[in-house]
């Protein structure tokens, strides 16, 4: 196997997969590897509908083989650490890989060390902690929910930048229909908390589900996020963001979005901001520092919901920022205005598609108010966007 190569990726997601995918359907293909250890690739926002008993886990997993793009060469490794003055990439085997270009697509991380609790409890059996954040927990969100018939439910939001901004919420409505349709919503509280000051971050939408909120009498409590869970006593402990004052809470069902980071190889590396995120132009997806350092997806600094469909907008800019990198012409030629996509699930067979830029200012792809629940964009969720991801996105044909 080589050491060197034209264009070098670290990560194998949908960012990573993608960019391959758009190089080598070039007129002439670019020499492109990927470094991704893993040999599964998941279609992660499925796993919500997974979490509510709509489909099995395994709709969401295929073999990363089947999509790694033809002709690109997979090194089977974990980056480990990055010297970009010297253009190069360490792997945990120790290899050092040289590029002449970079693209940095590695995802983000669960930090599930971060709340104190959490680790040893989630999706334990009996323990009422769940999650829809993994392969490995989101079935156990749906046996919790199914096993919930009284007391306190609790959904949080963590107090970092996460994928699917939306996806901690979309739990909570669809529960909150699960308990409405199973005869037990009346002896159920159902409590939404969140570190922002509001339901959503675009008005159009927070409009929209504030009434639902107010309509299927949820809890809504704002300014605090989640530190420590005491297990023994199914209890949650939250603070305040502002004053740092604690509030405990009892639960019967806890669903929690663990905090999230750019992974720790990323955040130790010289390519980040103050904030530890891959330190991008907003517009051009380029490196601020680095000129042949490119970047895509949720390890990055670019200020917008860390979304597939974000993803999907992202890597055309990319390239075509990349490829004027290479010839020597002039950056940006396409530029990324923030283009973002939340699906809202708010119920079984209903749905808000939320769809924004950087200026938190509805995009929508339809010719009519997608603010309001509908069938029509719950079924888009379901059986198109998969489709659309798996043989579309992934081929680079979109």
């Amino acid at each position: 196997m080589k050491d060197h190569y034209q264009v070098l990726i670290v990560g194998g997601g949908a960012g990573g997969i993608t960019v391959g995918a758009h190089l080598r359907n070039l007129p002439e293909p670019l020499e492109v590897a990927i470094i991704e250890p893993s040999t599964k690739h998941y279609y992660q926002p499925i796993w919500t509908l997974v979490g509510a008993g709509v489909f099995p886990k395994e709709i969401s997993q295929r073999e990363e083989a089947d999509f790694m793009p033809e002709g690109v060469t997979w090194i089977r490794d974990y980056a480990e650490t990055f010297d970009p003055e010297n253009n190069t990439v360490t792997t945990r085997e120790g290899r050092s890989i040289s590029y002449d270009y970079l693209v940095v697509a590695a995802g983000i991380q669960i930090n599930w060390g971060a709340i104190p609790g959490l680790a040893e409890s989630v999706g334990k059996p009996g323990s009422g902690v769940c999650s829809n954040y993994s392969y490995d927990t989101v079935e156990s969100t749906w046996a919790t929910l199914r096993a919930t018939t009284k007391g306190t439910a609790i959904f949080t939001h963590p107090n970092t930048p996460i994928k699917c901004g939306g996806a901690p919420q979309k739990i909570m409505y669809l529960s909150e229909d699960y308990f409405r349709k199973h005869g037990v919503r009346d002896d159920i509280r159902v409590v939404f908390v969140k570190p922002g000051a509001a339901i959503f971050g675009v008005d159009k939408y927070t409009r929209a589900l504030e009434k639902i909120v107010k309509a299927r009498d949820i809890e809504t409590v704002f300014l605090h996020h989640l530190i420590e869970i005491h297990p023994d006593q199914k209890e949650a402990v939250f603070e305040h963001v502002e004053t740092g004052e604690r509030t405990t809470m009892n639960y019967d069902m806890l669903h929690v979005t663990p905090p999230m980071s750019a992974p720790d190889f990323i955040r130790n590396s010289a390519l980040v901001n103050a904030d530890g995120w891959v330190d991008l132009d907003k517009y051009s997806l380029q490196h601020v520092r680095y000129p042949n350092i490119f970047g895509t997806g949720d390890c990055t600094s670019l200020p917008t919901a860390k979304t597939g469909a974000g993803v999907r907008k992202q890597v055309p800019v990319l390239v075509a920022n990349l490829l004027a990198q290479m010839n020597g012409d002039p950056i940006p030629q396409k530029t990324y205005n923030g283009y973002t996509s939340c699906p809202l699930v708010t119920g079984y067979g209903k749905l808000i598609l939320a769809e924004f830029d950087y200026d938190s200012q509805p995009v929508e792809s339809f010719p009519f108010d997608q603010s309001q629940e509908r069938y029509s964009m719950y079924a888009l969720k379901i059986y198109a966007l998969p489709e659309m991801y798996w043989h579309g996105m992934l081929r680079g044909r979109m």
